[in-house]
């Protein structure tokens, strides 16, 4: 076959469509098969799409800020030496050879879009799709400019878009240097309420948000509001985990190839008693709860830039420890090089969050939606503690951390909630310390 489609991927189930943020290759270059052609960007994560074949890329079918639907062709490869130099050469003159029917569209085209610009100005690209449907809802180019992008390089995408319009007329924009006030938002769950003015003093310093934060903000806000949190908080004595890991971590690497962190046997606790608990690896619909069957355990992992990212062990259930250890080695270290696929991030079921890497000692983490609770593990600290034996109490120290369980309360009770967690701190302190590998 001498020309080949390069197909938008799926990204996971609740992923349809993409914005191309860069073009890794121009028309004419030479690609190898699984080598990277562009960089693409959902509401879940960053990627590269990789050539499924060896070739030429003859023609890139979208811009880059364009908005992709999962499926769709985004370039043509070509495995045909003579069909690529046949194709580069006849570019030119095809456009010299417009009829005069096509000039006649493409000016009437111009025409429609005259008072909405491409380039704005000050400066602001607004895509075909962008302007069409400005157009279309009567938005003017000042107003076009008020809407604040989470496209490539701040680009206003057509999801920016549309959510603008239910608020139209809504924000005042002031052109001096004061605060700017904005007027009765709505809110995701329906309530009006007006943001606190902001005003900016000499010296102080504006940094715009950049994609990911600004999702990472949306998700947050949208988490508190769709769910009244609860946390519940247990202590657990982890000295025997501590104790066992010390002797084994380098006989693991050894014999594994791989580190063996405190992570793989918080999720391998969290598992059990999960079993235990099933009402809490739920989700809710309305009215309806969603009873999940796999388990799949997200891990918030935070990158060098400072955001987050939670990519998820499928089937946690049914790996053992080793098994968990290398997933979670393997989704770390792609997710800190910037690696991960859409996949690893989609169907978490629950998700852990240690806190403890940053010397925090409790926490109250917010639900990763649209899971209904999280935990969040503390440093591991030494503490004297009393020890109950046959001869009488003894003073002693002891490895020490908190557990901390925020939950939905729609559908997930304080009992449910403390009892839970209580179980995980249980199953932490049972640990055999002679336990084999």
């Amino acid at each position: 076959m001498a020309q080949v489609e390069l197909i938008m991927p799926k990204m996971g189930e609740s992923v349809a469509e993409a914005t191309i943020i860069k073009w890794l290759k121009k028309e004419g270059d030479k690609i190898a098969a699984d080598e990277s052609v562009l960089e693409i960007a959902t509401d879940k994560v960053d990627s590269e799409i990789p050539s499924t074949t060896e070739g030429t890329l003859v023609k890139r079918l979208f811009n880059e800020g364009d908005i992709v639907q999962v499926g769709k062709a985004i370039a043509i490869i070509s495995t045909d030496t003579a069909v690529v130099i046949e194709t580069l050469e006849a570019k030119t003159p095809v456009i010299q050879e417009t009829n005069n029917v096509q000039k006649d569209l493409a000016q009437n085209a111009v025409k429609e879009v005259i008072s909405l610009e491409k380039n704005s100005a000050s400066g602001k690209f607004f895509s075909p799709l962008v302007r069409n449907i400005a157009k279309e809802e009567g938005i003017v180019m000042t107003e076009l400019e008020s809407i604040i992008g989470t496209g490539a390089n701040g680009r206003v995408t057509k999801n920016d878009i549309l959510a603008f319009i239910p608020n139209k007329g809504k924000q005042i924009i002031s052109t001096e240097s004061k605060p700017v006030v904005v007027s009765e938002p709505i809110s995701s769950n329906g309530m009006s309420h007006n943001k606190p003015s902001i005003s900016v003093g000499s010296g102080d310093e504006i940094i715009e948000m950049d994609r990911m934060r600004k999702l990472i903000a949306d998700h947050m806000v949208m988490s508190v509001q769709t769910s009244p949190h609860v946390t519940s908080f247990v202590e657990a004595d982890v000295t025997n985990i501590v104790k066992w890991r010390d002797k084994v971590k380098g006989n693991f690497e050894k014999r594994e190839g791989e580190k063996l962190t405190f992570t793989p046997i918080f999720i391998e606790a969290l598992v059990k008693a999960i079993k235990d608990f099933p009402m809490i690896n739920i989700s809710l619909d309305g009215t309806k709860i969603i009873k999940r069957k796999n388990i799949n355990i997200g891990m918030a992992a935070a990158l060098p830039n400072g955001n987050l990212i939670v990519p998820v062990i499928k089937n946690a259930d049914t790996l053992n420890l080793i098994g968990i250890t290398k997933q979670v080695n393997d989704l770390a270290n792609r997710a800190r090089s910037g690696k991960l696929s859409p996949d690893d991030i989609q169907g978490g079921t629950y998700t852990i969050t240690n806190v403890g890497s940053f010397g925090n000692v409790m926490g109250t983490p917010i639900i990763n939606q649209p899971q209904v609770a999280i935990m969040a593990v503390g440093a591991i600290k030494k503490k004297p503690a009393v020890i109950e034996t046959p001869e009488g109490d003894l003073i002693g120290i002891r490895h020490f951390m908190f557990l901390s369980h925020s939950y939905d309360h729609r559908v997930v009770d304080g009992s449910l909630g403390g009892k839970f967690v209580r179980r995980v701190a249980d199953y932490l302190e049972q640990w055999d310390i002679n336990r084999e590998f």
